[in-house]
């Protein structure tokens, strides 16, 4: 009987439990989604885990790169991490590193016929209204221990005093005032070269601990350290610390509309390690990474942070709801986007078996949209929304991303938009309606306007922009017409056009234009 008694119950529970989740998701669905949300999604080079596939050619490696891009468009992503510098090499032409080896095959051979996949890869997110950053590993330079198979100018061969091995890969020694500094070159050699929106580092610094190894820094440490720091994993921490300053400054000297952001471990300190950590019970970047992602936020070093929160909501290590709590209380006025592992549901370990229940990532992208200071999230990795992964690529284009959105501004980067678009008019053209404008006069800043946003309105809706549903079209160049090819006879649509610079701060409207098809 009370065998019985608890089934009842727990069908009950089950019940009440699905009509509450159904009207949950009936109110998500009729709540006006954000105007403004970072939508990123991780391109992954490294082992050709993403991109391209494994002996491809170069023109194939360009359409499998448009059809990801195509597939994330679908989606409503409007950011991509494009992975540039895997381990000391590189996935673009302007550089002195050799090509990466997760190219062509061999490291140092280059696209044949000859193509920049960064420049390529610019060109045709822009197309898409999305971002692109340029995604660097800083102190990785092997993957693995096939030092045979290395480009004679692999920096390791050149300079191989700047590394210590470490898990039978190398890795560059923070340490080395001349490591931090040729890093620093190596990406604002991309800042300078190349039109992309940010830098993006993930979370490899110091290497991960692994039993039975030591880093092997002892001398650097005697030569740098010794007399500043009693401690030499506060000596490691500063170093890792240094190089992030620099960048920022450098990057922001070099281009000032350049976003840099990091990707660390989703915990920074666990409490029982920090009183200033989440209560949580796993590894951290601040004592394992040597990243201080925290300090990097309050001294205003990086504009974004995205903590990797790859643990379900019911983790007990890492709790999710704990962990994006934290880091929204730790955000100090830089952005906070979210690192969803989609890719888990790939998985078949016992610890990934939350993400393969349907609603596990929908209600982690419900609990991220009910906290204000979250302003957006990014998932690892392409493929695994290119692959509809549990349906999630499903559920966030039509539910989650149904609507368009712009990047969150960065207000101090940059607070001054650009003036209004100029006699916007509209007609009649064949079986849709042709847009035309010309370009605003140049802003306070004399910064040139770097895109627009079409809204449409159709008969007597409410004009209202702060609702991405009237959003018709997002474009990243200074084209000054539109061609909107899905009207319906006898509806008369209202259209409004503003102007938008390059991080994405918005005009005033421009005036509205009615037209009724024919």
């Amino acid at each position: 009987m009370q065998l019985y008694k608890y089934f009842l119950l727990s069908i009950l529970s089950l019940s009440i439990l699905t009509k509450t989740q159904a009207q949950t998701d009936t109110l998500l669905r009729n709540k006006i989604e954000p105007k403004r949300e970072f939508r990123g999604v991780w391109i992954a080079t490294v082992e050709n885990i993403d991109w391209p596939k494994k002996q491809s050619t170069a023109d194939q490696q360009k359409q499998q790169l448009i059809d990801i891009l195509d597939d994330h468009q679908e989606t409503g992503i409007n950011a991509v991490f494009f992975q540039v510098r895997p381990a000391a090499d590189a996935f673009y032409a302007k550089g002195t590193e050799p090509w990466s080896k997760w190219l062509m095959g061999r490291q140092g051979q280059a696209p044949d016929p000859a193509y920049d996949p960064l420049e390529f890869a610019i060109t045709e997110a822009h197309k898409r209204g999305m971002e692109l950053h340029a995604w660097f590993n800083p102190y990785r330079a092997t993957n693995d221990n096939r030092y045979y198979e290395l480009s004679p100018n692999h920096i390791t061969n050149l300079k191989p005093e700047w590394f210590f091995t470490y898990g039978g890969k190398k890795t560059f020694n923070p340490g080395l005032p001349e490591v931090r500094e040729y890093i620093v070159r190596i990406i604002l050699n991309v800042v300078d070269n190349y039109d992309i929106d940010g830098i993006h580092m993930d979370d490899y610094f110091y290497p991960y601990l692994i039993d039975g190894q030591s880093i092997n820094d002892a001398d650097a440490y005697n030569k740098y350290g010794a007399a500043r720091f009693s401690n030499i994993k506060d000596w490691r921490r500063n170093n890792v610390d240094t190089l992030i300053h620099m960048l920022g400054d450098s990057i922001h000297k070099h281009k000032p509309h350049v976003k840099f952001g990091v990707a660390p471990f989703g915990i920074w300190a666990n409490q029982y390690q920090n009183p200033e950590g989440s209560q949580t019970h796993g590894g951290s970047s601040y004592y394992e990474n040597y990243a201080d992602v925290r300090k990097w936020m309050k001294e205003g070093w990086i504009d974004y942070v995205v903590p990797q929160l790859y643990w379900p909501l019911s983790s007990r290590v890492a709790n999710f709801d704990t962990l994006i709590n934290w880091w929204s209380n730790n955000t100090y006025n830089r952005h906070l986007y979210i690192g969803l592992g989609v890719y888990r549901i790939g998985e078949r370990s016992k610890a990934s078996a939350a993400y393969k229940i349907p609603t596990e990532l929908p209600n982690e992208m419900r609990h991220l949209r009910n906290n204000p200071r979250i302003e957006g999230t990014v998932v690892f990795s392409s493929h695994s929304l290119t692959d509809n992964l549990g349906g999630f690529a499903d559920s966030l284009s039509t539910n989650f991303y149904k609507s368009p959105a712009l990047p969150p501004l960065m207000l101090w980067l940059d607070s001054i938009p650009p003036n209004v678009p100029r006699n916007v008019v509209a007609k009649q053209a064949g079986q849709g309606v042709l847009l035309n404008w010309e370009t605003p006069l140049l802003a306070r800043d004399k910064e040139p306007v770097y895109g627009y946003v079409v809204y449409r309105f159709s008969g007597t809706e409410k004009i209202d922009l702060n609702n991405p549903d009237h959003i018709l079209h997002i474009e990243y160049d200074a084209n000054t017409a539109y061609q909107d090819s899905s009207v319906q006879k006898g509806v008369t649509y209202s259209y409004i056009v503003t102007a938008i610079d390059r991080l994405k701060n918005e005009s005033d409207r421009s005036p509205t234009i009615a037209v009724k098809v024919q």
